[in-house]
């Protein structure tokens, strides 16, 4: 049975409401990240999660998305280890664009 942090989720929508307030951090592999992200995100791989502790605000909520939501889950409970204020973003990526919300390419075009 599982003994770590509950892990709460939020929604697409809320989200993008949220964004102005929270930092939404991207953990999924470069190809996907490359492929399109939300607009504003922040990417930083699960792998690199760790050692990334000093470039995250600590007095900011932290969104995490991945594809479908269970790497960002993993996410998250490192991230409440560390101390951060840390969300999922339920249903991932896929659920992002499932809502309509904007996908984006670095070179900000369309992902």
């Amino acid at each position: 049975m599982w003994q770590g942090p509950r892990i709460v989720e939020v929604t697409a929508e809320e989200a993008q409401a949220a964004a102005a307030h929270t930092v939404l951090v991207d953990v999924r592999g470069e190809d996907e990240w490359t492929a399109g992200h939300a607009p504003g995100a922040v990417w930083m791989p699960l792998g690199r999660l760790e050692g990334a502790r000093f470039e995250l605000p600590i007095n900011r909520r932290i969104v995490c998305v991945c594809r479908v939501g269970e790497r960002s889950a993993r996410a998250v409970a490192v991230l409440l280890q560390m101390g951060f204020d840390a969300v999922n973003l339920g249903g991932g990526m896929v659920e992002w664009q499932a809502r309509g919300l904007p996908v984006v390419r670095d070179d900000g075009s369309p992902g």
